[in-house]
Formats: structure tokens, sequence, C-alpha cells
């Protein structure tokens, strides 16, 4: 546990209220469509185009958050680091989210890229949209594989900020993980 004097204000230095729903809405659409990816194999195929559709547009709605998030953050800076931390502590923070937008920011793009060029059309419900690209296995096929690395890429470093969040929270009780959450403790 760190020392009191090491500990941050939780109420002083928050994240306001869109940064903090951003972030909320942003973690919930990673989840639903990281295991929306990751169930394709499980489900029938019958039924998958429907299901990689869903993932498809979620995606985009996804990807729409991060952009209005990122855009957020530009003029909004986050709240100052714990004093209590070494450079190297803040830089690695800095890198390590700076890491999670480019990923959050890329995977979409290149999942795009994989839809179009497999010849699929956006199916929204009440409209569709098609590029008129006929499938080109040579370019979908590797967007496909390069998709999948960084959506594992993505997950595995969202599992890092999830272990990080909870050390702050549960072991070194300093305020950081609070910073974000909607409800003041």
């Amino acid at each position: 546990m760190m020392p009191p004097s090491h500990k941050a204000d939780p109420v002083a230095a928050r994240y306001d209220g869109v940064a903090m729903s951003l972030h909320w809405i942003v973690a919930a659409l990673v989840i639903f469509v990281g295991a929306l990816g990751l169930s394709f194999e499980l489900i029938p195929r019958a039924i998958r185009p429907f299901w990689i559709n869903m993932h498809t547009c979620v995606g985009l709605v996804m990807f729409g958050f991060i952009l209005l998030r990122v855009l957020w953050r530009l003029g909004h800076p986050v709240p100052p680091p714990n004093p209590g931390w070494s450079r190297p502590v803040v830089l690695l923070s800095d890198a390590t989210h700076i890491l999670l937008y480019t990923l959050m920011l890329a995977l979409p793009v290149v999942g795009i890229v994989a839809y179009v060029w497999h010849g699929r059309v956006f199916d929204f419900g009440l409209f569709k949209l098609a590029f008129g690209v006929a499938s080109q296995k040579g370019i979908y096929g590797p967007a496909e594989e390069i998709h999948e690395l960084l959506a594992y890429a993505l997950m595995g470093l969202v599992g890092l900020h999830v272990a990080a969040a909870l050390w702050h929270h549960f072991i070194a009780r300093d305020g950081i993980f609070a910073r974000i959450l909607p409800i003041r403790e």
C-alpha cells in the first residue's frame, strides 16, 4: 500500500461526466463486439452472416463513440497523475492509453476493409449500404487476419488495463480507479 502522502484526492481529480460516459459506453461495446467476434466459430453457418453483420454494425457504432472519445479527450485533458508516481510509471500509463486508443481506432478500420472486400453489404435494418466491391480474398483474407490479431492485442491490453484498475482500487487504494467511476465513493 502506498503511504498516505501519495494518495490522490478521488473527488478533485475526476474525469468529467462526458469522459466517464464515453469510457463506459466504449468499454461495453468493446466487450460486446469482442465476445461476438470470438463466438463466430460457435454460431451455425446458416445464421452466421446475420451475426457477422451485427458485429460490424455495432462495431461501426463503437467506432463512432471512440472517435467522439478521442475528440473529447483532445479538448479535455485527463486529470493529473498521482503525485507519488515516478516518471517511468506516468510514461507507461500514457503509453498504454495511447496504445489502447490506437488499437480501438485501427481495429474497426481494418474490419471495414475486410467486410467490404469480402463483398458483404452493410444491413442496418432500415436500409442497406453496398459498395459494389466484388469479393477479393487477396484483400479480405489478410485484413481479417490483421483484424483478428489486433483484436487479441486489444483484449490483452484491456485485460492489463482492468487488472491495473483493480490493483489501484483494491491494493494501492490511491483513488485512481474512482476517477472514472460515475458514482463517487
